[in-house]
């Protein structure tokens, strides 16, 4: 049986860019990074003490990157909170929470324009 969500790719132009607002603006960790050809990178991160990972992958690498998208919902205690952090480290958000009756939710973009649910 299927017990945990192992890795789910992010598309990205530039992995170092990519590694650094995942790790300085959002607080994930680097779970992984092995070299993977020329200029690129196999580079997983993840908030801290996680098991599910998210794979930092080069548009380079995957011809139909654009036809992937992303539909991730990151989840945390306190959303309000949350949400002024990050801010605050510099992400981008397309809006304020909103209040919804299954809960208060927060959309934010990454650097290349991928965008990703905040739950709380």
């Amino acid at each position: 049986m299927i017990n945990r969500i192992a890795t789910v790719a992010v598309y990205v132009d530039d992995q170092q860019k990519a590694k650094q607002f995942w790790t300085e603006k959002v607080g994930f960790e680097v779970a992984a990074e092995f070299p993977m050809g020329p200029n690129a990178f196999w580079l997983e991160v993840r908030p801290k003490g996680a098991e599910s990972h998210l794979v930092i992958y080069p548009k380079t690498m995957m011809q139909d990157w654009n036809d992937k998208k992303p539909s991730i919902v990151f989840e945390c205690e306190n959303i309000d909170e949350t949400y002024e952090t990050l801010k605050a480290n510099g992400v981008s958000f397309v809006g304020e929470p909103k209040k919804m009756e299954w809960g208060t939710f927060a959309q934010f973009k990454d650097e290349d324009g991928n965008e990703f649910v905040l739950k709380g």
